[in-house]
């Protein structure tokens, strides 16, 4: 019999054992002009031009909305180059020669507690704006803009679930940094008013919720708890976070804040708390290298490092002679990138090297599995046979828009179909 798929081997427990190497000396950091979410862009800065880390060197712009780009070394503007960016789009990036002196901008400054205390909402939602703060759990998404709501908040959810295989950075950041994540979070409660915050982690990692609750002994003044949720996947979903954690169903399709919660990932709210402490935008992630095709190793390295100084970091590939399959981000929503000439962004954790195995697909045998696994509850195949047939009015009715693209439907498929891939085809074809 045919039963629901939720649990899936993440590997994670290998990879958060590497030891973690702090790069600092790539010789030259490269800066998108461009993103997944701000199709243009300009530079504010000349070659031959001195800057400093910190100092914003561009700006990025979406549809309703800019976003500051900041050089996160300091050194000298020698030029532009083509390179590939988490989502394995090929774009402008600005080049900064790394002088290895750090030196910072006369923008950062270390605020007082007392200063804090006196930040209003606008204050909060201009430092995040000014710092081009972003949801790092992969969204992209301006905090600012979430922080700028006119609704009324009662919970601030802190989602650490990372459910995703093989990531761990937001494991490293509540391991390592428990602190500055709980600070982040009150400033985040503090922003818009909310007197209560919750940090969602798996109950399978024990060892990190006995990590934040001891730190949060000495913040036993705020309304903060620490929520273990499941283990299973797509338990990390904003929307699935939500209901497991504070038991607040928000509708697809809604706001969470029209339901008095707003999410934010761990690692955006730990980067809050740089931005208000001491007017830094985001200068590092932590970053992975995994897969049987390649060293693994794990990194923090700046934003703007090339990932091929990282392969050679660790060792370089394995079995060269043998194709690699390179997916940005995770294997279950990552993107397939055809060249490891990449760059660190704000929201690229992770890259996996596969040695490729040729995987022909067979015809659907009508098992159910993806219909059963779908956690949103639509039909996969019959939204692939509406793909292949370019039928809208068919797609539309078969609601193809509430794919959360979690990729269980490809995983389950026996027959290998890449069914993920005909949701996003379908919604392509749903938008043109």
């Amino acid at each position: 019999m045919i039963t629901r798929t939720i649990y899936i081997p993440d590997g994670k427990d290998v990879l958060k054992k590497l030891p973690l190497i702090h790069h600092l000396e790539a010789p030259y950091l490269y800066y998108p002009i461009t993103n997944q979410r701000c199709p243009e862009g300009e530079t504010c800065v000349v070659f031959g031009q001195f800057v400093k880390v910190g100092e914003v060197i561009g700006t990025r712009k979406g549809a309703f909305f800019e976003q500051p780009i900041h050089s996160t070394v300091s050194g000298e503007v020698v030029g532009h180059e083509m390179k590939f960016d988490a989502s394995g789009k090929r774009v402008n990036c600005m080049i900064v020669k790394n002088d290895f002196k750090y030196e910072l901008h006369e923008s950062v400054k270390t605020r007082t507690d007392e200063e804090i205390d006196k930040l209003t909402k606008e204050d909060y939602v201009n430092i995040t704006k000014e710092a081009g703060l972003v949801g790092l759990g992969g969204s992209g998404f301006p905090t600012y803009i979430k922080l700028n709501t006119k609704n009324k908040i009662d919970i601030i959810l802190a989602n650490g679930v990372e459910c995703e295989p093989k990531l761990i950075s937001d494991y490293e950041v509540m391991m390592e940094s428990p602190d500055e994540l709980i600070r982040g979070l009150i400033y985040a409660m503090k922003a818009v008013g909310a007197p209560k915050g919750v940090i969602a982690v798996k109950k399978r990692y024990v060892e990190l919720v006995e990590r934040i609750r001891f730190s949060l002994n000495s913040y036993t003044e705020y309304d903060i708890k620490v929520v273990p949720v499941g283990n299973h996947y797509p338990q990390g979903w904003e929307l699935e976070a939500i209901e497991a954690a504070t038991g607040i169903k928000v509708p697809q399709f809604k706001l969470p804040a029209d339901y008095g919660i707003i999410p934010f990932n761990v690692s955006t709210l730990q980067s809050i708390y740089h931005a208000v402490k001491f007017n830094l935008p985001v200068l590092e992630r932590y970053f992975v290298l995994s897969g049987d095709g390649v060293v693994n190793k794990s990194f923090k390295a700046r934003i703007g490092t090339p990932i091929q100084s990282l392969i050679q970091l660790a060792g370089g590939y394995v079995d060269k002679a043998v194709p690699k399959t390179l997916i940005m981000g995770g294997p279950m929503m990552g993107s397939n990138v055809t060249n490891d000439d990449i760059v660190t962004t704000h929201t690229a954790t992770s890259l996996i090297v596969q040695n490729s195995l040729l995987l022909n697909e067979d015809p659907c045998i009508h098992c159910a599995s993806c219909v059963y696994s779908c956690p949103v509850q639509i039909q996969p195949v019959q939204i692939m046979n509406a793909v292949k047939a370019n039928d809208k009015d068919f797609l539309k009715a078969l609601s193809v828009n509430k794919c959360i693209e979690c990729g269980l439907c490809s995983f389950v498929c026996p027959s290998k179909i890449h069914l993920t891939d005909y949701m996003r085809e379908g919604k392509r074809i749903l938008r043109g």
